[in-house]
């Protein structure tokens, strides 16, 4: 039966260390390397063809440039028309013009030699020139080869040295140069995968997120149905004990009473954690949704300021999970000003990932929560006040999540807290989220 080959560690094909596990096998070359010899290839391998060529072509044409044969054969047959003329009696003007003729045909010779001697001088001068040339090529072909193949290599070694870091979900490395290597599409590609790191980060943290907070709200839903279960015969034990008991017990039967709405009020709380809305996503306006939610929830002795932007779009959504989540978050600030103070709301178009998205924030003057604890106010079960389950917020930013949109708190000590929701127009509503 065949076994199955495990699949390539990831970045092995680019050589990244630590990429196998397996015994070490024999490195191939490096991508400077093999781009630096092709380009180098690439400029010598023609200018040594167009050498060879060159010099083939002058050695085949300077025969046939000089004539040497031609004037040898024509000195011969000269010198043997002069030598039989020569013995034949021969008048003085016939004399002269011989002996004419034999110097032209010995200075037509001779200029043929110089002329000769001076073509494989030139061929000579013509081939060093040509190795000269090539010589000339091949430094220049050297350099420019190296610069190109380093302006590519290195940020193609950098981004896989890059991709090595998204995968183990480390942090880029932040440059500090103003002019970083590679052409400048290399930059553009490196900002957008710093982009695409930042995402995926948020993602891994938004699915590990969403997995526990599906174990609570497992968690809640079991805990809010064990509590409903004996609340109901306790308040119907309560309200018959009222009825009968003597004065000097109805104090313990106000406790009671006290005590058990206190646990209806925490397995409500648990029941609202653990359920899903219900029924399709509908329009939602925003600014009717905030106006009615904060005139509800603010008593008349704190100051409330709305303020809501007169153009604000419509958001597609769960009304009473929005509801909800604002409404926890004005009960924490009235909390946190102990019932005294001033809450600021405000309901204005912002973007979302370069979506139109609506923003809500809720600004309180109460006494701010220190950075330790800001960091932890999401998380279900987390609470700082005396009896809380630690849900408000925790619900809150699931029904913010569900619709798509982002959370933000930023609060200092002694001056207040802000909360912000951001909800996308088209939000991709995912109850699983809820």
């Amino acid at each position: 039966m065949p076994t199955k080959q495990p699949p390539e560690p990831f970045g092995a094909e680019f050589g990244v260390p630590g990429s196998t596990d397996g015994p070490p096998a024999r490195r191939p070359l490096g991508f400077r390397t093999r781009l630096f010899t092709m380009l180098l290839l690439f400029a010598i391998i023609p200018a040594a063809l167009l050498t060879i060529l060159w010099g083939v072509t002058v050695g085949t044409a300077l025969p046939l440039v000089t004539g040497q044969a031609g004037w040898d054969s024509v000195a011969a047959t000269g010198r043997r028309a002069i030598a039989a003329a020569e013995q034949a009696r021969l008048t003085t003007t016939q004399r002269s013009a011989l002996d004419a003729h034999e110097r032209e045909l010995r200075a037509s010779l001779e200029q043929a030699q110089r002329f000769n001697y001076l073509l494989r001088r030139g061929a000579e001068v013509i081939v060093l020139s040509s190795l000269f040339v090539l010589a000339a090529i091949t430094y220049a072909g050297t350099r420019v080869a190296g610069h190109l193949s380093r302006q590519l290599s290195r940020p193609i070694d950098e981004l896989v040295e890059w991709t090595e870091l998204i995968r183990h979900g480390e942090s880029l490395p932040q440059s500090t140069t103003p002019h970083r290597r590679g052409a400048p599409e290399f930059e553009i590609l490196r900002q957008r995968m710093r982009v695409a790191a930042v995402a995926l980060d948020i993602g891994r943290q938004r699915a590990v997120e969403a997995e526990r907070l599906r174990t609570f709200r497992e968690s809640a839903r079991q805990v809010a149905h064990e509590l409903k279960n004996p609340l109901t015969p306790i308040r119907f034990a309560i309200d018959r004990l009222r009825r009968g008991v003597s004065p000097a017990l109805m104090e313990s039967v106000d406790v009671l009473a006290t005590e058990s709405a206190r646990l209806e009020r925490t397995a409500r709380s648990f029941s609202q954690f653990g359920k899903l809305p219900e029924g399709p996503a509908a329009a939602i306006d925003v600014g009717d949704l905030v106006r009615y939610t904060a005139r509800a929830t603010m008593p008349e002795t704190m100051t409330l300021v709305l303020s809501i932007a007169p153009d604000l779009p419509m958001i597609t959504g769960y009304y009473d999970a929005l509801v909800g989540a604002l409404t926890n978050v004005l009960l924490n600030a009235v909390d946190a000003c102990d019932g005294h103070g001033t809450i600021t709301v405000h309901a204005e178009p912002a973007t979302l990932d370069h979506r139109p998205a609506v923003r809500i924030s809720v600004a309180d003057t109460g006494p701010g929560i220190d950075a330790e604890h800001l960091r932890r106010i999401w998380e279900p079960y987390v609470s700082q006040k005396i009896g809380g389950t630690g849900l408000g917020l925790a619900i809150a930013r699931q029904a913010v999540w569900a619709h798509d949109g982002s959370v933000h708190a930023e609060s200092t000590v002694g001056h207040g807290t802000r909360i912000e929701f951001t909800v996308p127009v088209d939000a991709g509503v995912d109850t699983r989220s809820l």
